[in-house]
């Protein structure tokens, strides 16, 4: 008989963990994207620059907001421009200021919003910014102060790898990736969660073996979100990249601005 109950007690005691397993595998398929896209609010934001022109973007999930910072050096003809995605608990409100120096080499920057986020509409997804990524690209190409022959990706965390699906799926003449993950579905490994569950992969990696551009990697060697490896990972992935370690976290790292724009002179983006 005593062999019998801890046989049954060992059976109810896997029955639990298989339950509590289910249970979590379970919260995190519904959750997931309330934590991948935390969408902050816009109280408390600071009011649009003057000189920042707003731009509607249409898409598939609706108007998405971005904003277009022309250079400020006054430099004549079209100008080159940065398309910068942000991560995902940051909205374009906060981020004119982080760009005054590439605007001063007579770089243009097109802040571009998440569906959901701030005053845009939608959902948002990996479908959806997507959807934004291709829209943002169409507008600053057919922009006649804007270069289309010189615009940049760049992205932070996860606006690393809508900057990626840009780079991917327009032309661009160079990728910049700060603070990047190679795939969500590797956040899922770390955490016990099967891939299959994963709704939105942004699988960063596998873009970049086939684009041919230069690929700037920026990443602190202290992020504890999304640790170095990540960023070493997609250097090794890219054709042609460099890897620039900093001295930060995640949510700490003040961009090194002079190697960024060494990086674009050497992409014959500026001069």
């Amino acid at each position: 008989m005593p062999e019998v109950r801890w046989r049954f007690v060992g059976l109810a005691l896997a029955i639990g963990v298989l339950g509590l397993a289910i249970a979590y595998v379970g919260a995190v398929a519904l959750f997931q994207r309330r934590l991948l896209f935390p969408r902050p609010g816009v109280l408390g934001a600071p009011p649009r620059p003057r000189d920042a022109l707003q731009v509607w973007l249409p898409t598939a999930a609706g108007q998405v907001e971005a904003w277009y910072l022309a250079p400020s050096g006054g430099a004549p003809g079209p100008a080159p421009a940065i398309v910068f995605f942000h991560g995902n608990g940051e909205l374009i409100d906060f981020l004119p200021e982080d760009f005054v120096e590439p605007r001063r080499w007579g770089v243009g920057v097109l802040l571009v919003e998440f569906p959901g986020y701030g005053r845009s509409s939608g959902s948002p997804s990996q479908e959806a910014i997507t959807g934004v990524v291709r829209a943002a690209h169409d507008w600053a190409r057919t922009q006649g102060m804007i270069d289309a022959r010189r615009i940049v990706a760049y992205g932070r965390s996860l606006g690393g790898a809508a900057a990626a699906i840009l780079a991917a799926e327009r032309s661009t003449a160079a990728l910049v990736l700060q603070s990047t993950f190679t795939s969500v579905r590797a956040f899922a490994h770390d955490f016990w969660v099967p891939e299959f569950v994963v709704l939105d992969p942004f699988d960063t990696a596998s873009l970049l073996p086939a684009y041919e551009g230069p690929v700037l990697v920026m990443h602190g060697n202290g992020d504890a979100i999304v640790p170095l490896r990540h960023g070493e990972a997609l250097a090794r992935a890219a054709a042609h990249a460099e890897l620039l370690v900093l001295s930060c976290g995640h949510n700490d790292c003040e961009v090194p601005w002079s190697r960024v724009r060494r990086f674009l002179v050497e992409a014959s983006v500026i001069q």
